[in-house]
């Protein structure tokens, strides 16, 4: 299975693309490209920018990174309460381009913050949007208080979330 895995931030230290990068190792045998959001720079949204100069070739090979593998890994960073401001810019121009964003991929959705929530507000909005705009949401997963329960050498540190994370990750693989 070819997977895309990436963390909705540009943060260089980023706890979601690491987080996704570690879900998507759970799964077996898997090919996984760790797509990095900072690669995809981009004028912000309007239908000006849009009517001037068409869609950013940046938006477009978003699209084309998900239609070449076979499923998504996806963790959510929250900023107050939502979508990064450079991921929701990302998927604002990708949907301009292409109403079924995800293009009917199998999905893993996580999210995790410092805090006690994990985001559990962005990844509410998504798991209601995003099977609207293409998704095949097979699970997902909030992880709370990331420093705590995450270790960059052990991964998911808790025996009954990471047993959780590895059900949805075996969600994901058995699609």
């Amino acid at each position: 299975m070819k997977i895309l895995s990436f963390g909705a931030s540009t943060s260089s230290t980023s706890i979601n693309r690491q987080f996704a990068r570690y879900a998507a190792g759970l799964i077996p045998n898997a090919s996984i490209t760790d797509l990095d959001l900072s690669d995809y720079e981009l004028p912000i949204y309007s239908s000006d920018e849009e009517e001037a100069n068409g869609i950013p070739a940046a938006a477009k090979a978003f699209l084309a990174e998900i239609k070449s593998h076979d499923a998504l890994v996806v963790s959510l960073a929250e900023h107050n309460g939502s979508y990064s401001a450079a991921f929701k810019n990302l998927y604002d121009w990708a949907s301009r381009a292409e109403n079924k964003v995800w293009a009917g991929k199998p999905m893993l959705l996580l999210s995790t913050s410092p805090g006690g929530r994990g985001g559990a507000t962005v990844l509410a909005t998504a798991k209601e949007t995003f099977p609207r705009m293409g998704a095949d949401l097979k699970a997902s997963f909030s992880l709370a208080s990331f420093y705590d329960a995450f270790d960059s050498e052990k991964g998911v540190t808790d025996s009954m979330q990471l047993e959780l994370l590895r059900n949805a990750a075996a969600q994901l693989a058995a699609s």
